[in-house]
């Protein structure tokens, strides 16, 4: 399946996002597309890939107003389509921004993971009506399948998030012992007198710790501190 590669080929949330407007755009005659993610508590959006640079414009305006059709389908879990944008009064600055652009009508999909909001597709036509039930049908159909598939991209994005965040917490607790390594040689005390040390210099100079043990290191062995390698690289 295209989502399958696609995910396989991304390495972020965002390029998965841009594979999912690219598989969507069949869905869309003579229009444009966006294919949103959002963060936890499904309000503000997080990510966003577009076709069109006034689809772009269209989803930054939800994201500012905290709400819109495609944040009401992510939000309630349901289609939301506006036929005629121009006898559309609901969200008022947005069917005034998209007729401005020439939008006359939209679609919006949302995209669930384990129940929740994780995005939604939205769908821009330049005609009004431009979304009858076979559309709409396609349409639920395809953020069905991409909503799987969005679900485990911002999983694997949060992992590694996380594995970036423990490789940095590595690289300074190794920097911090090569400095008190340093401390205790030319201090002549032990692991905790020199600890201590190093926490009281750091507050007395309003200088990190990192950032403190690295210029210790520095300034004792003539180069910069070493950093452990990813285990990935072994």
């Amino acid at each position: 399946m295209g989502l399958q590669d696609a995910l396989l080929r991304t390495g972020t949330v965002e390029e998965f996002l841009k594979e999912v407007a690219t598989l969507a755009a069949p869905l869309v005659d003579d229009g444009v597309l966006c294919a949103t993610a959002l963060p936890g508590q499904g309000r503000r959006v997080t990510a966003t890939a577009c076709t069109d640079q006034v689809a772009a414009e269209l989803d930054e305006l939800q994201s500012a107003q905290g709400d819109g059709p495609g944040l009401r389908a992510a939000r309630r879990g349901e289609v939301v389509r506006i036929d005629d944008v121009s006898q559309h009064d609901r969200w008022r600055r947005f069917a005034s921004r998209a007729l401005a652009a020439g939008i006359r009508s939209s679609l919006s999909v949302p995209l669930m993971a384990d129940g929740r909001p994780a995005g939604f597709l939205s769908l821009y036509g330049r005609r009004p009506h431009a979304f009858g039930p076979e559309v709409t049908r396609q349409a639920r159909w395809f953020a069905a399948q991409a909503s799987g598939a969005l679900a485990l991209a911002m999983r694997m994005a949060s992992c590694n998030d996380l594995n970036d965040q423990l490789r940095s917490s590595m690289a300074s607790r190794a920097i911090i012992e090569q400095a008190l390594g340093v401390i205790m040689v030319t201090a002549h005390c032990p692991h905790d007198q020199a600890l201590a040390k190093l926490k009281r210099d750091s507050q007395n100079t309003n200088v990190k710790i990192r950032d403190l043990a690295a210029r210790i290191v520095t300034e004792a062995t003539g180069q910069a501190p070493q950093t452990p390698r990813p285990f990935e690289e072994e």
